[in-house]
């Protein structure tokens, strides 16, 4: 509604005749359903509370089947009801009706029963719909807002408009960049940004900024193709040819924490909910919805303690992501863990594999192949210790063992898959005899081989406490820090051995690293060693292939290290999280090379852009490697145009500052040429602006600087 002056409505009054100060301007109410096109400047909030409104329906459920019993049963029945559905959450006070025949004074077989939260009510719905009260009354319960939903259903079938094909941006527009950037978003105070990596420029290149985008923070999909933003209502992901468009929402109150499936098809969102007596569980509310169409495809509701089992991280006490994606690329399969068992689910139905779960005794965790549908999961010790510890690998859907080892004496086990799911490493502690200490060992599989070959790697002192592990993506090395701090060594293992691809050999140790993580390049043959937190930023660019070191730096005080998906470039990051001076973050080379540094006050977030897989086979990439020179030359000329250009800002730059610096001295000169008579009067006619027209004389000052008085005598006494 455009906006006009007191004045101009005191006018427009006048001239109608109308005398404003007798009119109440709050009785004025527009006719029901038209807005006359005034568009109310409290319109965001009304549909809030309608929303609000609408959604408090869902606090009702409706409970169906119940006996048709006399008055004088009447109190008796509605006992029984209470307290079936007061254990599961808090009724409202007359929140259960039961209503009454007045023809016979008979119940009529269902009751309305109102709790304080819809989490209550969707809990009560889901643990009493089927209930067997006894062989003749099996509870139906639904939500009173189902029967709403039904009720606005039409009575004639109308067949659906159809709208005319309007084709599609193409969201991958970003991948066609000539100069080969990649993209990076960053949050920093209530601005989100998207930019270029322009590293030859030694800059970054503003793509799209946004103030208050996302209320918590965002999240790329796995492929690139979106970005995620999260708020009150639910989530939302963007993209676009050239800008970032809202491409679609998925409602989902007070939603907190979101997660991709590996192939962009699904999106996971999770909120938390408090219950209404302190002493229940939070209420867990999980939906997983089609990227593409915003379809709610399957939910999952209950209790924290039934999403608790298992994993790390997370809030409240529930593992996040509570459901891990399987199958590769394609989205098949999706898995939780719960009590003695593994729910795996498939994405054709949304309903559990063979309509059943995996038994698995104590189960305490499970990890899928990044590549294949195998699961590997590890039960600890039961019975004491008489029944030993066990990794298995489980093909799906079989559900097929395809590989067992069973483990002893064991502390602690996890799980680490290489990136082409070709080798899983498992990192076991053991107790010693005396069961005072544990020492490591590594499981090491071999999953694409015949039968599934197991090695056991042991270090060269089994006693070092192994600080970090990690595999070389898409190869056969990787890398572990061991030792005690503050200068742990690190070592990097093969799975080939010079004379046995079949063996695992160890390549080199580093002695007395500043280290406590690593990162290798997602192309593999290069890793920084870095040392976070208590080691204040030390960073070492290593080169696995060569074993020698390229460089050492130091990013004071980061928190987060994070490659582009190509590997050429790295960046180091100290955000407002972990620390309030220097937030900001450094864009290195591969090598080492400090490109340029950005400081940003309230950093939060830096995330790179994925890039989808390379459409190129093996053979095609390994003849791009060996006739590299060819296609470098291109490369090497617009690095070269680039380095001329820089080059010529820098000299450009230079020439500007002589040219000030030559204005400045003749602006001087002017001055001073213009004050020479002045200057000379003042020097009585004395010319003395030259060095050849001074005289120097040597006088002699004689100075008076203290007169003091002493008696020395005094006479006349006697």
């Amino acid at each position: 509604m455009g906006e006009i002056s007191l004045n101009e409505l005191e006018a427009r009054a006048d001239a109608a005749g109308i005398d404003l100060s007798q009119i109440d301007l709050d009785s004025i109410q527009l006719p029901p359903g038209d807005d006359f096109g005034i568009i109310s400047d409290d319109e965001d909030v009304y549909q809030e509370e309608q929303m609000d409104f609408d959604y408090g329906l869902g606090n009702t459920i409706v409970v169906d089947n119940l006996p048709v019993v006399p008055k004088e049963k009447f109190d008796k029945l509605e006992g029984v009801v209470r307290k079936i559905y007061s254990q599961i959450g808090v009724i409202k006070e007359d929140g259960l009706w039961m209503p009454v025949d007045p023809d016979t004074h008979k119940t009529l077989g269902y009751c309305f029963i109102e709790y304080n939260t819809p989490q209550e009510a969707e809990l009560a719905k889901e643990k009493t719909n089927g209930y067997k009260l006894d062989r003749a009354h099996i509870f139906a319960v639904n939500m009173i807002e189902d029967f709403n939903r039904f009720m606005k259903v039409p009575d004639e079938w109308a067949p659906p408009e159809i709208r005319p094909y309007v084709p599609g941006e193409n969201l991958q527009n970003w991948l066609t960049d000539e100069k080969a950037r990649d993209q990076f978003v960053i949050r920093a105070g209530s601005d989100t940004e998207v930019f270029w990596n322009d590293a030859r420029h030694l800059k970054p290149d503003p793509v799209y900024k946004r103030a208050y985008w996302t209320e918590s923070y965002v999240q790329w999909s796995p492929l690139g193709t979106y970005l995620a933003t999260v708020h009150r209502q639910g989530a939302a992901v963007w993209g676009g040819a050239s800008t970032f468009n809202r491409l679609m929402r998925y409602a989902h109150p007070q939603v907190k924490l979101i997660d991709f499936s590996p192939g962009e098809k699904y999106l996971v969102t999770y909120s938390s909910h408090e219950p209404s007596n302190p002493r229940d569980a939070n209420r867990v509310v999980i939906n997983i919805f089609d990227v593409r169409t915003g379809k709610a495809m399957r939910d999952f509701k209950g209790s924290a303690d039934e999403f608790a089992i298992g994993g790390t991280g997370g809030v409240a006490g529930v593992s996040w992501p509570v459901f891990k994606w399987g199958g590769g690329k394609d989205d098949k399969y999706f898995a939780k863990i719960g009590k003695n068992m593994i729910s795996v689910y498939e994405t054709e139905s949304f309903s559990l594999v063979d309509k059943k779960s995996l038994k698995a005794e104590s189960v305490v965790d499970f990890s899928w192949s990044p590549t294949d549908p195998i699961l590997a999961l590890f039960v600890p010790e039961l019975g004491g210790g008489n029944q030993p510890a066990r990794v298995s690998l489980i093909q799906i859907p079989s559900k097929e063992e395809l590989r067992q080892k069973n483990l002893f004496s064991v502390s602690d086990c996890k799980l680490y898959w290489q990136s082409n799911g070709d080798y899983l490493a498992v990192k076991v502690d053991r107790y010693t005899k005396t069961k005072k200490s544990t020492y490591t060992g590594f499981e090491l599989f071999r999953i694409k081989e015949r039968d599934i070959p197991i090695e056991v790697l042991e270090l060269d002192n089994k006693n070092d406490k192994i600080i970090a592990f990690a595999w070389e993506p898409k190869g056969h090395r990787f890398a572990v820090i061991h030792g005690d701090s503050p200068r742990p060594d690190v070592s990097f293992y093969s799975m080939r051995s010079a004379h046995n691809t079949g063996r695992v050999s160890k390549l080199t140790t580093l002695k007395g690293k500043q280290a406590n993580a690593l990162f290798w390049s997602p192309s593999g043959r290069y890793i920084i060693l870095a040392g976070l937190k208590g080691f204040n930023g030390q960073l070492e660019f290593y080169n696995v292939d060569e074993l020698e070191t390229m460089a050492t730096a130091e990013h004071f005080t980061a928190t987060d290290i994070e490659w582009d998906p190509t590997g050429r470039y790295v960046a180091t990051s100290v955000t407002s999280v972990h620390h309030e001076m220097e937030n900001g973050f450094n864009i290195w080379s591969f090598n080492g090379k400090l490109l340029y540094r950005i400081l940003k006050d309230h950093f939060f977030q830096f995330l790179w852009r994925p890039r989808p897989p390379s459409f190129l086979s093996p053979e095609k990439e390994e003849e791009i490697a060996k006739n590299l020179k060819k296609y470098s030359k291109k490369y090497e000329a617009e690095d070269q145009d680039v380095s001329l250009l820089l080059s010529e800002q820098d000299r450009e730059k230079r020439r500007m500052l002589k040219d000030e610096w030559e204005k400045w001295v003749s602006e001087w000169k002017r001055l001073h040429e213009e004050e020479k008579l002045l200057r000379l009067m003042l020097r009585d006619g004395e010319a003395s602006d030259e060095e050849e027209e001074y005289e120097a004389k040597e006088v002699e000052v004689e100075e008076l600087l203290d007169v003091s008085e002493e008696v020395l005598f005094e006479f006349g006494q006697e």
